[in-house]
């Protein structure tokens, strides 16, 4: 029991090479101390939030105490740790800076309430980003993000953005949801290496009224007839396309119905049995 006192007495008022080797103490009353320290300094309290073993209360002791969390340092290793609480991580989103956002919802392990949290932060804040900044987000940011940029519609973010390698299948059929989506958007997907030979984007293209007419020709003789069919239905497309599509419909009741050519030329007699 002394020794342990003693090991407190020690964190409480140690210093230079002493209080950085205490940084690596396994018990969470001596690391309490540490923080009690008045010559503990931002980069040894950094240090500390770097272990990964890290006693889930010391995270919320640090998250506790208001002024430590005045230095943005700190501030940025807690969130960053996966034994900070989720409450505490939560609070913290809102005062991340923008990459360091991205950073966090990238990282593997996070919890998808975490990950949603840190999206929607970083939605919210689009509007009021300059294009710059839009530009790298397109690059490099997570699909909720790389979607919305996509459905901003800037002439050049649009294309960037369709080659970001978290942007997924379900963002691009969501941004061809909506029927005021940017026409130079709907083009550039069209035309995009991947997105356009992707099946379920070529129907979401084939609905949306500001499709390219010879794009959509071009993707019918590769749809299913029940999706032709569904497609045809009234009020999905326009009458024009409509009378395309019920024509490719027949086209193929045609191509399946045709029968099978029969050689006519008669061929030799039978041989005949000869006793």
């Amino acid at each position: 029991m002394a020794g342990a006192d003693k090991n407190r007495d020690r964190a409480l008022l140690a210093s230079g090479h002493e209080l950085t080797a205490l940084l690596h103490h396994a018990d969470a009353e001596v690391l309490v101390a540490l923080l009690d320290n008045p010559a503990l300094e931002e980069t040894q309290l950094c240090m500390l939030l770097e272990r990964k073993n890290l006693p889930a209360e010391i995270l919320e002791e640090v998250a506790r105490r208001k002024p430590l969390l005045k230095n943005y340092r700190v501030k940025r290793a807690l969130a960053f740790h996966p034994r900070t609480p989720r409450l505490v991580t939560l609070r913290l989103l809102r005062d991340l800076y923008l990459m360091d956002l991205v950073q966090l919802t990238l990282l593997p392990g996070i919890s998808t309430e975490l990950k949603r949290n840190a999206e929607d932060q970083l939605v919210s804040r689009l509007p009021q980003l300059p294009l710059g900044q839009k530009i790298t987000l397109a690059r490099r940011g997570p699909a909720r993000l790389a979607g919305a940029l996509l459905a901003e519609g800037h002439a050049q973010i649009v294309t960037i953005v369709l080659d970001n390698a978290y942007l997924t299948e379900a963002q691009v059929l969501r941004a061809l949801s909506r029927e005021k989506l940017p026409p130079v958007v709907v083009r550039a997907i069209s035309q995009h290496r991947k997105w356009s030979i992707t099946y379920n984007v070529r129907l979401a293209l084939v609905r949306h009224p500001s499709s390219p007419l010879a794009t959509v020709l071009a993707y019918l003789p590769e749809l299913t007839v029940s999706d032709l069919r569904e497609l045809a239905s009234p009020g999905i497309v326009s009458d024009r396309l409509r009378k395309y599509l019920e024509a490719e419909v027949q086209r193929r009741i045609r191509v399946r119905e045709k029968p099978v050519q029969k050689d006519d030329t008669p061929g030799p007699a039978p041989a005949s049995n000869q006793d």
